[in-house]
């Protein structure tokens, strides 16, 4: 336990490798892949491979976690010891989580909390994560690792080039005829979360080896000259993230890749197979 006595939720879109789950002894509270009525919590029931393996036939939905989880888990982590609870969540655009747990917040009595609307989704959200569980684990009180991130909210961006728009649509994420449009023409897009947190059209090209190229362009173009944490995600494209990486790594030497590793299956279920994304937190 810090000396702040603050524990961390994640959601489990915000995509925190076990790693750092464990070094911060964050708390996961499970997003759920439904497949009609049999229901996995992602990243305990499901993996992404899993739901990869059974598209294109079956494109399950997904859902947050209901209020009284997050009032068990509050209680639990009061149990412990904690005093205090910062909640880090993926973005309120595109999900209720943010709402579900300040909601079920205002039940709990005895611990003091702070809900975290990250504008983002998947690492874009997680560094955030990671960075607090950092803050804390230097010495850093509650409030001062709550100014922070309120500070920095658009010093994060993750940024996805995707192999097809079709799950997005499939998921209402986006407008259907811009997936059509894309599809007949070819164009691979790359996507990331606007200043409300909902998904935009970073850029759109002809080809996969261009949309590569213009995804690192872009990235490195948001980490400027700045000392960066970076990750590197994947979704059913981990030959494709490794030829990425030593491009980010002379593109950044001043920054850090921290994290690797394939998304999670709820963001599996959104955005298809042949996905790379490079996820950046200012420092």
């Amino acid at each position: 336990m810090n000396a702040a006595k603050t524990a961390i939720i994640v959601d489990s879109g915000c995509d925190v490798s076990k790693e750092f789950v464990d070094r911060y002894d964050m708390k996961v509270l499970s997003l759920k892949v439904l497949y009609g009525s049999d229901m996995y919590n992602d990243g305990v029931d499901i993996d992404p491979l899993t739901v990869y393996e059974r598209f294109p036939e079956e494109v399950p939905t997904t859902s947050t976690p209901n209020i009284q989880d997050v009032i068990d888990m509050a209680e639990s982590i009061k149990a412990e010891g904690y005093d205090k609870i910062i909640a880090i969540t993926i973005s309120s655009g595109l999900s209720s989580t943010f709402n579900n747990i300040s909601i079920s917040f205002r039940e709990v009595e005895g611990i003091e909390s702070f809900v975290f609307d990250t504008k983002n989704i998947s690492i874009g959200a997680g560094l955030f994560a990671i960075y607090a569980g950092q803050l804390l684990e230097e010495g850093k009180s509650f409030d001062e690792v709550v100014e922070t991130l309120q500070k920095k909210i658009y010093d994060s961006k993750v940024f996805f080039y995707m192999d097809t728009l079709d799950y997005l649509r499939k998921g209402g994420r986006i407008n259907p005829a811009v997936a059509i449009v894309g599809k007949a023409l070819n164009l691979k897009p790359i996507i990331s979360c606007n200043e409300k947190g909902v998904y935009y059209t970073v850029a759109k090209m002809r080809g996969s080896s261009k949309g590569i190229d213009k995804l690192l362009n872009v990235a490195m173009d948001f980490a400027g000259e700045d000392k960066c944490y970076i990750a590197l995600m994947n979704g059913k494209a981990d030959e494709a993230a490794a030829e990425v990486k030593p491009l980010i790594e002379a593109a950044s030497p001043k920054s850090e890749i921290i994290v690797e590793k394939q998304i999670t299956a709820t963001m599996a279920v959104h955005t298809g197979p042949g996905l790379v994304g490079i996820g950046v937190l200012k420092l």
